[in-house]
Parts: structure tokens; C-alpha cells; sequence
């Protein structure tokens, strides 16, 4: 009969044909017959199964097998034996150099027939012995998937006792070296059925056996923390790890964190190769694992290994949110490393340029995942605006991505980054805040926080890049008893000549901090200027006089000598003088106090009070002469003047416009003053403030507004009536204040802090107020004044008191982000305005003509964020609020433009600069920034050569900007791999895995 059945086999005729007289042969198999012949069918079905050269011929085999075992047992035992199976494995079947690839499927098909004889134990055993040998020497992924096969279906074979953990661990090491090498999606479906055939017998031998998972997991770890592997492990190992109990994950981790042996690079190499993981498309619990071993580190405070691990693989994680089927564990991952990375913005920085094209994706998918995602990815998003404002320039086209999406409260955002930090502990990371490699490109050095001390470095930061003060403060002598104003003159010399990215206000912090701020605390930085600017005055006041170096150098006339060598440098560069009146409107009588001031602090007007009169919107171009030099009839009339009680036969006043600085008679209205058009007549100009504006929104309230709220009358009745002296009793009054002295900086604060007595909280005032970059302020002056400013300007005299217009130049904005004065973040906006005397320029106290002077537009602006110094934009400043509406501008720094109106102040300073050039630094602070430069360039040597010992132990994976770009390129896909994600096509899916 055998040799029937192999010459039909080996026949030409057509396969049907076969097939009906292989039927009739596999018919007259289930009859009885003699153990010869069964022998010689058992023998030939074995040969076709095994070296059977189409599948059609190996199917015969395996029926021809199966009917044997089923109807001649007793044959089939004793050809099917252990000597026989020992064979097959150790030396395999056929003719050398073409062992058949069949052995482990003909012995799974043989064993169903064996299961109850009395040789089935003895060929348990031998398999137990023989499958431990076979991964011990490392199969192929088929073998190795069809091992796993015949152990699940008979885990009878399985090894046992230590054998069965040396099974575990020797399979885990032929898992590392999977490779699926093929990009056709049907290859890699095979891969991965095939990977998890084996990674499930793990888990079934684990389920009874639980002690061998701890010996295994150790496997696992040194296969994927070993720096001498000349190849990277399979992402394949992925498949294991999500059959680990979670149960026993704090274990685990706890173990591995607290283990001595184990160094940082291989700590650091091992979770670099699990974090890769997360593109394992059919893992569970990989991410829960990738970030509890994450968790685990921070615990233990291994911050540097987080760091190098989270700037490195952060945009790898971030870009496999492209496809559906690993965004879930994906995204996990990539919200711990970002929430918990709070030291430094570096890990969200590296995201910002791919946000805009991942939310475009997403959308374009429309599926409930990439729905649920993005709104995930926009909380996260907000997350890190709030943690790390100050960056309106690279937050901007994010900020529009994401515009659409919902935006979390403030205490939802407050929690996530609460329960996400590493440590509760600023200071354990002190030292591993932002690594700057180099100075800024703009040449300017930032400042370190040194716990939010963000308020101080805006304020330091400001006052710095105004140069006349600058200058002053770098010119100080020696031993001049000023010992907090030489700490400054110190910290503007490094900030000036450091070769350091940043440097750290530490010193100068401990000297100038009020006693009543909280160490650690945000504060108010409008209270620290004030604080600061105060004690530098008092301290002068005690100490030497700056000025006596200008007497020296004779710069000065005796008249201006003797009017300015009283006055403190604060005095001289911020100090501006203020008088305020009180008039009795049952009287008239008038009385008035002159005070001096280093700031205005400007509040709001009440939302129902609104400015009359128009803003003026005209481009950067438009300009003209009238910004740089006051027009013919620049001095006006004062209205003290004009609304005095009138005399008897005297003819009457005559009436003030509605937009003058004025008292009002009982019973009008109260109506805050609107600053001028730019284009309005010459001859209507009114003591009120008005600037040149970049852009105006219809509703915003300006900075004009404000001053001109800020001067405008307040009726004082009721419980605020004043006492008037002449009528001996309280009377309904009116008050004003009037600019007497405009200061060289004028600083001015808006109030946007109020305090809430229902939260018992000081409330911010969010309302956006556009800034002008050049102001027009009203200062009152005296006859005398007039007629020598009249003088100098060659104008026609004006009869009595009056105002002049002082132009100031915009040189700086503190920004506060965020919702209440106790929290947020501060940045600074600022530029260089200095005066330059061009060559030829006349020394007669004529200014030369506006169009010879470079238009303030043209001045570049820096954006100062801490560390981080960058180029900016008046743009970016009059928008900063519009993109984002926490971040608000809170002081205000103005200069004073030289003109008809200028102080000798001014005089004195430009030819200072004019004769002096820069400011000589005295020997010993000269010698202390050359040494600092000097260590810091060793500083930058020894780094180097240790960062590029610690990195190259991170393992190289696949490039991950790649999924962006095949995103990018393919405008038909969303880059996935599903149908909702119209699909990604198989080299997609490939790059995916692998």
C-alpha cells in the first residue's frame, strides 16, 4: 500500500485525480492490517511531512499520520519513540544541508496519539531536556514561535525546577535578537503573531510558576542596561513586560532604584530602551512600567538620569502620537515626562516646533482617538504655558494651533503639575537647572532664578539696559560707602563683560531683599523696584556723592553744579517732582503741597468711566518732527490760572475745551482727560498725556488714558470732604496733580492688583492696555521756566504758567503672567535708548532736526525671560496680551528724549558719553570678571568631556523626526495604520515597529 500511495504522490496526474486515490488508500488505512505495513505507511507519511516539497504532499503526510494514530495505536507508539524523537531533534531529518524545518510540527502532531501510553512520560522528559537545548542555542523566531506552540499545547514538556527559570531566561535572550527585516504589512502581522506566541508562553509558565518571574525580569534588565551589546535589542522584549503582574511592579522598581550594582549609564541605557517600547504596537501596561521606573528614579533623586533620558527621547515619544494603535501608552508617557520636567522649559522647548503639524494631523484623522487626544495634548499644552511663560515669541504658533481646543482652569493645572513633580524641593534641583552651551546670540547674559526670583531679574534687567543709569552705576569709584550700590555696580559688570550664558544674581539677592518677602515666595515686583530704589537713595544720602566726580571733571557749571550736586543718582535718573492741589469750591482758596516721586502708580478707571476722544493709529513711518521737537505753541495756558476766582471788572474767562486738565464747577460731570490725536492742531494741544501707538483695539484702555485718569480732578465729599483752613470747616473740594518735574526714567506702574474681600485675595485686572512707544507728558511750569525754555527754542513767550510737553521714549515692560500677584512669572521687554551725538553735531543746545534722528522703531528689542535672552519687537510687545491674556504689561519704563524742554541733566550725560566713551571698571572688578571668564571656559572643558563620556552610553534609535516627515510628505495619511486613520500603508507601520 505504501508504495501506491508514494507513486500516486509522485503521478503527473492532475490533483484531483490524486486526491480521490489518496482517499481510497487513507480508507483502506482504517482497516485492520500487519505491523509491517503499517510500519512502511508510517514511514513514507513521515518522509512527506517532513520533506515534502509542496504543501499539497505535506498534507497527505499529516492525514496519512492521523489516521494511524487513531486506528493502530499500538504501531504508531512503538514507531513514534524516544530514540526516534532524539534523532529528529539532536540530528534532524533528511539529507545533510537540507534538514527538514517540519521536526517541532511533526512532533506536536505525533504527541496527541501518545498522551496515555507508557512511553508518554519518558518522552515528556526528553522534550523537557531537548527544548531547553534548542533555545539555548538561540533559534530563529520561527522555531522558536513553534516551541512555544507545542509547550502551550502540551505544557507537559515544559522544563522544570531550575530548569524551567533558566527556560525563561533563555528564551527571553532569543527574544532580544528578533528582527522582522521585511516591510510588507503581512510579514509584520506574522512577526508580531509569532513574538507574541512566544512572549505568551512566558506568561502561561509565570501563571503556575510565579518564582521564575523575578529571575527572568532580571534577565530582561541586563539584556537591556549592557553598553557592550554591539546591537540594539528588540523592541520585541516590549511583549514581555506586559505579562508582569502589576502587583508586583513596586517591587520591582524599588529593587532595581535601591540596587548599588547597578551604575547610571547602564540605569540610563535601560529605561532609554523601554521608553523606545512605546512604539510596540500591541504592549499593555508598557507605559504604566516605563513610568513607574521613571517615578522610581525621581525618588531615589537620580534627576541626572531623567534629564539626559527625557531631552533625548522626548520627540521620539512625541511623534508616535501619530498612530492610533500605540497613541494611548504614548501619550501616557509623554504627559509624566513633560508634567514632571518642571525644573527647566528644554524638554517642551524641543516639542514647540512639531505641535502645530501633530494638532493638523490629528484633526485631518477626525477619530474619537485623535479627538481625545488632541484635547488631552491642549491641557498639556497649558500646562507648560503656565509653568514656563515668558515665551510669547515661541508660543505664539502653538498658542494659534491650539487655540480651538478647551483650556483648563487654573486649579486643574495647579494639580497636574503637583502630583507630576519630581521632588516638592526646588532646591535638590538647583544645580541641573537649563544648560546654556553658549551665550546668547544677542550678546546680552540672562539671570538665574534662584527660586522665583523671576520679580528681581526683570526689575535687575530693566534697570541694566537703561544706560544712562547703567553708566552711572559702572562709574562709581572705589570705596565710595555705598555697599549695596556697589553689589549693583558688581552685577551689572558681569552682565556686561561675562563670558558666562547667565549668571547668578545670588549676592546681590541676599543684600537687596526686604525683610517682610517670603524666601521662596513669588512677590510683587513693583514693590521690590520701589524697596530697591529707596535703599539706594537713603544709602547714598549717608554715603559719598556720586556727583563729585562730575564736579572734578568740570563738566558742569557752578548753577548746575549746585542744582544737581544735592541730588542722589536715583534723584537724578528716576526722580520727578509733583505738585498737588486742593481747591475749596465754596471759596476757592487754593492750597498745594510739591512731593517728590520715583514712579507713578497708575490705576484704572472704573469699567462705567470711560475716556472721551480719539486714538490715534498711524504707521511706524508716519512719525513726523512733532514726536522729536514740541511744536511752536507747545506751552499752554494753566488752567489754575484760567479758573481762579474772577475779580470784579476783569473780563471773563474764557472757556477750556473739554479735554484740558481742569477743575470742574459743582455740579458737572467728572470726565477723565483723553490724550491728543497726533494729527490735531497745534494750537489745541491740552496739558494731557498722548502717545504714538503701534495699534489700539477699539475697547483697550492706553497708557495715556491712564495718566490722563491718573491727572485728571477728583471731587472729594461725603466722608471725603477736605477741611478747607479759610472757611475754618470741612467743604466739598477738588483735587489735582500736576507734573512739575519730569524725571530722566519715568517708571510708571499700572495697579492691576486689588484686593478681594470676598476671596480675602489681591485680584489681577486682566484688561489689555496698549503702550505707546513714544509719550507726550504734561509738565507744569513757571513763568521763569517758560521764558527760558522760550529762549532756547527762540518760541514766542506765553503769558503766565504753563505746560510743556516732555517726550519720552519707550525703553522697557515688565510683564506679569498669570492671575494674582502671588503667583505667575515675570519677563522683561527692553531696548537701548541712548542719545547719540552724530559727527558734526552742533554743541549750542539745538537739537539737530527730526529726520536726522534714528526713529525709535528702528532700536532692537530683547526679550528677557531669566536665562534666556532673545531678540524681539515692539510688535511682540503691544501683542504679547492679545495671544495671551494672562500675560500683562505691569511697569513701564519711559527715558527722556532730549529737546527745548531738557534738563542740563542731559547735557552733561551726552557729553559725558561723548568724551568718555564706555565706563573704565576699576582694577579689582576687572580682575574678577577675567578670573570668572577664566574658569568658566574650564568649567565648559570639563563638561564636555564628561557629557560625552555619559552620552555615549545612550543607546541609537531610529530616527524619530522620520514619522513627521512621511506625515508631511504623504498628504493622503494621517500616518497611521488604521482605517480611521485613512491609512498609513505598510512602510508606515514598519517605521512604526521598527
Amino acid at each position: 500500500m505504501d508504495k501506491i500511495l508514494e507513486a500516486v504522490v509522485m503521478s503527473s496526474y492532475p490533483n484531483n485525480v490524486k486526491q480521490g486515490l489518496v482517499r481510497r488508500v487513507i480508507e483502506a488505512a482504517k482497516q485492520p492490517m500487519d505491523s509491517e505495513q503499517c510500519w512502511s505507511m508510517l514511514e513514507l507519511s513521515t518522509k512527506l511531512y517532513l520533506l515534502g516539497d509542496t504543501k499539497y504532499k505535506r498534507e497527505i503526510g499529516k492525514e496519512v499520520l492521523e489516521v494511524y494514530g487513531h486506528y493502530h495505536p499500538e504501531e504508531f507508539e512503538e514507531f513514534f519513540n524516544v530514540r526516534f524523537l532524539l534523532s529528529l531533534l539532536q540530528e534532524g531529518y533528511g539529507p545533510l544541508g537540507k534538514r527538514s524545518h517540519y521536526v517541532l510540527d511533526y512532533i506536536q502532531l505525533g504527541l496527541q496519539f501518545v498522551l496515555e501510553s507508557p512511553s508518554a512520560n519518558s518522552i515528556f522528559g526528553l522534550l523537557r531536556i531537548e527544548v531547553l537545548r534548542k533555545v539555548c542555542e538561540r533559534p530563529s523566531l520561527k522555531q522558536c514561535a513553534k516551541i512555544s506552540k507545542l509547550l502551550t499545547q502540551h505544557p507537559q514538556c515544559i522544563p522544570m525546577g531550575k530548569h524551567q527559570v533558566l527556560f525563561c531566561q533563555q528564551l527571553i535572550r532569543c527574544i532580544r535578537q528578533f528582527q522582522c527585516v521585511s516591510e510588507a504589512e503581512e510579514d509584520i502581522m506574522e512577526f508580531l503573531e509569532q513574538v507574541n506566541k512566544v512572549s505568551g508562553l512566558l506568561q502561561r509558565i509565570w501563571r503556575t510558576q510565579t518564582s521564575a518571574i523575578l529571575p527572568s525580569l532580571k534577565e530582561l534588565f541586563t539584556i537591556i542596561s549592557s553598553t557592550e551589546e554591539q546591537e540594539a535589542p528588540s523592541n520585541a522584549l516590549a511583549s514581555v513586560v506586559q505579562f508582569v503582574p502589576l502587583e508586583l511592579m513596586d517591587g520591582v522598581i524599588r529593587n532595581l532604584t535601591n540596587d548599588d550594582s547597578i551604575t547610571d549609564v547602564q540605569m540610563m541605557t535601560a529605561i532609554s530602551r523601554m521608553i523606545d517600547w512605546v512604539s510596540w504596537p500591541l504592549g499593555k501596561n508598557i507605559d504604566k512600567w516605563i513610568i513607574a521606573l521613571l517615578k522610581g528614579l525621581a525618588a531615589v533623586k537620580k534627576f541626572s538620569i531623567l534629564i539626559e533620558v527625557t531631552l533625548s527621547k522626548i520627540e521620539k515619544v512625541f511623534s508616535k502620537l501619530l498612530y492610533p494603535i500605540v497613541r494611548e501608552g504614548a501619550l501616557s508617557v509623554l504627559q509624566y515626562m513633560l508634567l514632571s520636567f518642571q525644573h527647566s522649559h528644554e524638554a517642551f522647548h524641543l516639542l514647540l516646533p512639531h505641535i502645530p503639524r501633530l494638532v493638523a494631523s490629528l484633526k485631518k484623522e477626525d477619530s474619537i482617538s485623535a479627538t481625545s487626544s488632541l484635547e488631552q495634548l491642549a491641557e498639556l499644552i497649558h500646562c507648560m504655558f503656565f509653568r514656563f511663560s515668558g515665551f510669547p515669541d515661541l508660543y505664539e504658533p502653538v498658542l494659534e494651533a491650539v487655540k480651538a481646543l478647551p483650556i483648563p482652569n487654573e486649579d486643574r493645572i495647579k494639580h497636574l503639575l503637583g502630583q507630576n513633580a519630581w521632588t516638592s524641593q526646588k532646591n535638590e534641583l538647583a544645580c541641573f537647572y537649563p544648560r546654556l552651551a553658549s551665550k546668547s546670540e544677542t550678546g546680552k547674559i540672562g539671570l538665574i532664578n534662584l527660586g522665583n526670583t523671576c520679580y528681581m531679574n526683570s526689575i535687575i534687567q530693566s534697570l541694566f539696559m537703561a544706560s544712562d543709569f547703567r553708566h552711572s552705576v559702572l562709574n562709581l569709584t572705589e570705596g565710595n560707602s555705598q555697599p549695596l550700590m556697589t553689589k549693583l555696580q558688581w552685577l551689572f559688570a558681569f552682565l556686561e563683560h561675562s563670558q558666562r550664558p547667565a549668571i547668578s544674581p545670588e549676592s546681590f539677592l541676599s543684600a537687596s531683599w526686604p525683610p517682610w518677602f517670603t524666601p521662596g515666595a513669588q512677590q510683587d515686583c513693583s514693590e521690590y523696584l520701589k524697596y530697591l530704589l529707596d535703599r539706594l537713595h537713603e544709602e547714598e544720602k549717608t554715603g559719598k556723592r556720586i556727583y563729585q566726580k562730575l564736579k572734578e571733571s568740570s563738566l558742569m557749571s557752578q548753577a548746575v553744579e549746585h542744582h544737581y550736586l544735592n541730588k542722589t543718582l536715583i534723584e537724578k535718573m528716576f526722580g520727578g517732582k509733583m505738585m498737588t492741589k486742593i481747591r475749596c469750591l465754596k471759596c476757592l482758596n487754593v492750597s498745594s503741597r510739591e512731593e517728590v516721586f520715583t514712579d507713578l502708580s497708575l490705576a484704572f478707571p472704573p469699567p462705567d468711566r470711560r475716556v472721551r476722544g480719539s486714538t490715534s493709529v498711524l504707521p511706524v513711518e508716519e512719525i513726523g518732527p512733532q514726536f522729536i521737537e514740541p511744536p511752536e505753541s507747545q506751552l499752554m495756558g494753566s488752567p489754575w490760572i484760567q479758573r481762579k476766582a474772577p475779580v470784579a471788572g476783569d473780563p471773563a474767562p474764557p472757556p477750556m475745551p473739554v479735554e484740558t486738565l481742569s477743575f470742574q464747577e459743582p455740579g458737572e460731570a467728572s470726565d477723565p482727560i483723553r490724550g491728543n490725536a497726533v494729527g490735531v492742531d497745534a494750537t489745541k494741544d491740552t496739558p494731557s498725556a498722548f502717545g504714538e501707538q503701534a495699534c489700539a483695539p477699539k475697547d483697550s484702555r492706553s497708557v495715556p488714558d491712564l495718566i490722563n485718569y491718573f491727572l485728571s480732578p477728583e471731587r472729594l465729599t461725603a466722608e471725603n470732604k477736605y477741611h478747607c483752613e479759610k472757611c475754618a470747616s470741612l467743604q466739598d473740594a477738588e483735587k489735582v496733580a500736576e507734573l512739575t518735574e519730569g524725571p530722566h526714567y519715568l517708571i510708571l506702574t499700572l495697579l492691576r492688583f486689588s484686593f478681594d474681600p470676598r476671596t480675602m485675595k489681591r485680584k489681577k485686572i486682566l484688561d489689555n492696555v496698549s503702550i505707546p512707544v513714544v509719550l507726550k507728558l504734561p509738565i507744569l511750569v513757571t513763568p521763569e521756566e517758560t521764558e527760558e525754555a522760550c529762549q532756547r527754542g527762540k518760541d514766542r513767550p506765553a503769558p503766565g504758567s504753563g505746560f510743556m510737553s516732555v517726550v519720552y521714549d519707550l525703553c522697557s515692560v515688565v510683564v506679569h503672567s498669570g492671575i494674582s500677584s502671588e503667583s505667575g512669572h515675570y519677563y522683561c521687554y527692553s531696548r537701548e535708548c541712548t542719545d547719540t551725538i552724530p559727527n558734526g553735531q552742533p554743541h549750542d543746545g539745538v537739537p539737530k532736526p527730526a529726520s536726522e534722528k534714528q526713529l525709535d522703531f528702528e532700536i532692537q528689542w530683547y526679550l528677557f525671560n531669566d536665562t534666556r535672552v532673545s531678540f524681539s519687537s515692539f510688535e511682540s510687545v503691544s501683542n504679547v496680551t492679545s495671544f495671551f491674556p494672562k500675560d500683562t504689561a505691569y511697569v513701564l519704563f519711559y527715558r527722556q528724549r532730549p529737546g527745548r524742554q531738557s534738563c542740563p541733566l542731559h547735557e552733561a550725560l551726552a557729553e559725558a558719553g561723548c568724551l568718555h566713551g564706555e565706563p573704565s571698571l576699576h582694577k579689582d572688578l576687572m580682575e574678577a570678571i577675567s578670573k570668572d571668564n577664566i574658569l568658566y571656559l574650564q568649567e565648559q572643558e570639563k563638561e564636555a568631556r564628561n557629557r560625552a563620556a555619559y552620552i555615549s552610553a545612550l543607546p541609537k534609535s531610529p530616527l524619530w523626526w522620520r514619522d513627521f516627515d512621511r506625515d508631511k510628505d504623504d498628504d493622503n495619511s494621517s500616518g497611521g495604520c488604521s482605517p480611521a486613520a485613512g491609512g498609513g500603508g505598510s512602510s508606515s507601520f514598519h517605521g512604526l515597529v521598527f
